[in-house]
């Protein structure tokens, strides 16, 4: 790798950008930009004017993006997380940051971190906003839950899931302040439609004061836009997938547990898995491995390390805890399995890094996931008939297959009915 010889290192700030411009032969300058449109491009020209071969700066919050952006067409840039150039204790000053950084370039003792096409940085942004707005959705159902507690009413009693289509009838009619029979009278669903005297009892004892019902209505207004916002982006996304992630698309929902928004985050995500050389290499790099600490002949395993995307690591727990209620799978043997010996948490962290391993194979590979010891049957086609064999290839046929022909005569002799009898067969 060719040594090189000017550098420059920067300390990225939300108000400011401080520089350091280094050259092999120890001589270095100092500057400060200010971290907007017209200092980048002021930044931009320095670098370039001072002949700069790199560019190195921390992963600092979202404030490198635009300066990355800016500088990644005309010269190469490195992005390094801020945990593996951490300065040495005592001298964290910003001027010694930049400089430090630039000293890590110029001996190439930076790791670079691994930055997605634009493309697919934007798609990965479409589903992280997916992603906050699910848990701002599950937020808006506890504060609803917390209302109704409040006033004694305990809907779960009756009802599965509240804010299932009988659930959001019900509620409707609570906020709205309807008549109590005529609401379950219209309940949606006749299998809750039986439950109407249990309802009964537990909504007619238990009135909503004035403020409690503003806040339950406002909340239920709040759901109803968030989930109109939720469809809105599943469109967006479905339609902003390329052709590579459509052909990944069905091998990642062929895994049990994966529905098609999980494969979306999961592929959004991951990004090109041919990044990583192995199965391994992914799991560590989505914070998935457990923690290593060695010291002589003591080896001690710890928790996982959570250092990479923590939107990843979500998705995947969710899809664990799906694929752990699956029948009769290898996933859910396997979750039982480790949940027995060591609980139920990290039965699910187990078995969401199980998924991820066997995703990069299949992603890989470019396979379809098969459940292991199911044999796919060929079925024939709706028209097909057998052809025409004559009695004596038929005799020979269930000979070889073991079975053996008796003749109407033997049968009445023995006192059985006619037709040909399974047996072991003669050798």
């Amino acid at each position: 790798m060719k040594e090189l010889t000017k550098v420059c290192g920067i300390d990225v700030h939300k108000m400011f950008l401080q520089v350091c411009i280094l050259s092999r032969s120890g001589e270095y300058s100092q500057h400060r930009f200010h971290n907007t449109p017209h200092g980048i491009l002021a930044l931009k020209d320095l670098v370039l004017a001072e002949g700069c071969e790199v560019v190195a700066m921390e992963s600092t919050g979202i404030y490198w993006y635009r300066l990355f952006l800016e500088l990644e067409s005309d010269i190469r840039t490195i992005v390094a997380n801020a945990r593996q150039i951490k300065s040495i204790p005592g001298r964290k000053t910003d001027m010694n940051d930049a400089r430090w950084i630039a000293e890590l370039a110029l001996h190439g003792l930076i790791r670079p971190s691994r930055i997605f096409p634009r493309r697919d940085r934007e798609f990965r942004d479409l589903t992280r906003n997916r992603e906050t707005l699910v848990r701002t959705r599950t937020t808006i159902k506890n504060r609803i839950h917390k209302i109704l507690d409040s006033a004694g009413i305990r809907l779960n009693v009756a009802l599965k899931d509240i804010f299932g289509k009988s659930g959001r009838h019900l509620l409707a009619g609570i906020a709205e302040q309807k008549d109590l029979e005529a609401t379950l009278a219209t309940i949606p669903s006749p299998l809750i439609l039986r439950r109407a005297d249990q309802l009964r009892e537990i909504l007619q004892d238990s009135p909503l004061s004035p403020t409690q019902l503003h806040l339950l209505t406002t909340q239920l207004h709040l759901l109803e836009e968030i989930e109109e916002k939720i469809a809105h982006l599943d469109e967006l996304i479905l339609a902003s997938l390329e052709d590579s992630q459509m052909e990944a698309l069905p091998i990642c929902t062929s895994v049990p547990g994966i529905s098609i928004t999980a494969a979306t985050t999961i592929l959004a995500e991951l990004g090109d898995v041919r990044d990583f050389s192995s199965a391994d290499r992914l799991v560590s790099w989505a914070g998935l491995a457990p923690s290593v600490y060695q010291s002589a002949d003591t080896l001690v395993c710890g928790k996982i390390t959570k250092q990479g995307s923590k939107s990843l690591r979500w998705i995947l727990v969710q899809v664990a805890q799906a694929a752990s209620r699956t029948t009769d799978t290898v996933f859910s043997r396997f979750f039982r399995r480790i949940a027995f010996r060591r609980g139920r948490n990290k039965a699910i962290v187990a078995l969401a890094r199980k998924i991820l391993t066997i995703l990069w194979h299949l992603l890989v590979n470019r396979e379809l996931y098969v459940e292991p010891g199911v044999q796919r049957v060929r079925k024939l086609p709706a028209r097909a008939t057998l052809s025409k064999i004559s009695i004596d290839d038929a005799t020979e046929i269930l000979l070889n297959a073991g079975y053996r022909i008796y003749s109407p005569e033997s049968q009445k002799s023995a006192g059985k009915g006619v037709g040909a009898k399974r047996a072991t067969h003669p050798l």
